[in-house]
């Protein structure tokens, strides 16, 4: 961090700071010498701001928006630094800018100095989210998505020390819930990582704050009286434990053992949690181990459908799309096509494994179910045999499995809901499991069959 000494104001006994990687000349341009709180109106922006201890203000600055926060000077660089720190590890958090010292007003008396970070576009305080009617199911998604920010933050080994719904931003993205820290003030990084009382102790305090804090909007009148605060606290806790069992449990498998991969995906999903990211790779002190690596994801309903409409196109259900969305960062990973845009990665994996998959079904048994759901049972089957078999079963086997023990025996379901022939046949939707299919050794199968 670069320190700049400007000569603010001539009348001023002290010169002002300005500590920053890059110093935007605007900067100058804001009243350092008055109060923040009685900053004039044409600075700030209206955006909704939270509860906090310090006084804060969103800023116009150069076309975008700046937080500015009033706090002692060693408090300020401290966390300046922490942001920063975090910020290098790809911890979900607002990013630092600047912190500006040596203020004093125009009668030479010393003001507080300030940490200025950038705004999180798209991103509200949790009392702002309330205010809009929220659903109780998306308020609980809510708190899961602070429990999925304690354990990635924990992760990273960083002790939080004052975790609230106060100190933090969510961000909806298409219907994802995203959470991000933002005041770290009473934070500590410990890249040897944390020990347990750390962490117990941060989610303690999570519970306890979160259950003052929904009581407060019960007095507020912004969350439903029926509401049971302390249950919904408690909440945390429990989503917090598991999944972090869930991603912490050390695991690896051989290359021929790669349908473990979906059941720790199928996992994940039954406790409510997607696949935001998923990594594999080679264990370095054991020949043919791979490990296993997930970045949890919270999402509000509607997501995926939406996710796999602007992907492909294809109008699915909800269920369909969380699949699909998941076999598609499956096939990315296991592919090696990391660096290609998603749109062409989607489009390949539909022209690869979900066209001649469905197109593999025998004419006459087409009908049976419509041609989403026909995918999405073979993926189902495929995952039970590889289950049952400890190995990994190639999809175009598990086609042929699934036609002859499975769809043969469904009524045409079709005739049923008497659909011409021409829509049963149709390309309607997609249901997807994980269904990467490997040959026997340890190279990706290239060849004509549907594979993952």
């Amino acid at each position: 961090m670069n320190t700049f000494v400007i000569p603010y104001n001539r009348h001023m006994p002290q010169s002002l700071q300005i500590s920053a990687a890059t110093v935007d000349p605007a900067l100058l341009d804001l009243p350092w010498d008055i109060a923040l709180e009685q900053w004039p109106a044409h600075h700030l922006a209206t955006l909704p701001r939270g509860i906090s201890r310090h006084v804060v203000r969103f800023v116009n600055l150069s076309g975008r928006i700046i937080a500015v926060k009033e706090i002692s000077g060693i408090v300020a660089r401290g966390e300046y630094d922490l942001l920063w720190e975090l910020d290098r590890l790809g911890a979900p958090s607002v990013q630092a800018t600047a912190v500006i010292t040596g203020r004093t007003d125009a009668k030479g008396e010393e003001l507080n100095s300030a940490l200025v970070t950038e705004h999180l576009s798209y991103s509200l305080p949790y009392r702002a989210l309330f205010s809009q009617n929220m659903r109780p199911e998306t308020a609980t998604r809510l708190i899961d998505s602070l429990a999925v920010l304690l354990v990635r933050l924990h992760l990273l080994g960083f002790y939080w020390g004052d975790v609230s719904l106060s100190n933090t931003l969510f961000r909806r993205d298409a219907g994802a819930f995203a959470a991000y820290l933002v005041d770290a003030e009473t934070g500590e990084l410990h890249p040897e990582g944390l020990s347990n009382g750390q962490r117990n102790y941060d989610v303690d305090l999570a519970r306890t704050n979160i259950i003052g804090e929904l009581m407060d909007l019960q007095a507020g009148a912004l969350l439903e009286p029926n509401v049971d605060t302390i249950d919904v606290g408690n909440r945390i806790v429990e989503r917090y434990e598991t999944l972090w069992e869930e991603l912490t449990a050390r695991e690896s498998f051989t290359v021929k053992e790669r349908w473990r991969v979906q059941e720790r995906i199928r996992r994940l999903n039954d406790l409510g949690f997607d696949v935001g990211e998923l990594s594999i790779t080679q264990d370095p002190t054991t020949v043919g181990q791979a490990k296993l690596s997930i970045e949890p994801k919270v999402v509000d309903a509607g997501h995926y459908q939406r996710q796999i409409m602007r992907l492909t196109g294809l109008d699915v259900q909800e269920n369909q799309g969380r699949r699909m969305l998941n076999n598609l960062q499956t096939y990315i990973t296991f592919s090696g096509k990391e660096k290609l845009p998603i749109e062409l990665a989607a489009h390949q994996w539909l022209a690869e494994v979900f066209e001649p998959t469905v197109h593999a079904v025998p004419p006459e048994l087409s009908s049976k179910l419509e041609p989403a759901e026909i995918f999405h049972e073979v993926l189902e089957h495929r995952w039970y045999l590889s289950e049952e078999r400890k190995k990994e079963v190639p999809l175009p086997e598990a086609v042929k499995s699934y036609v002859k023990k499975v769809l043969i025996n469904r009524p045409d379901e079709a005739a049923m809901l008497d659909l011409p022939k021409e829509t049963a046949d149709g390309f309607d939707g997609i249901s997807i499991e994980d269904t990467t299919s490997y040959s026997q050794d340890d190279g990706f199968k290239e060849s004509e069959e549907p594979v993952v």
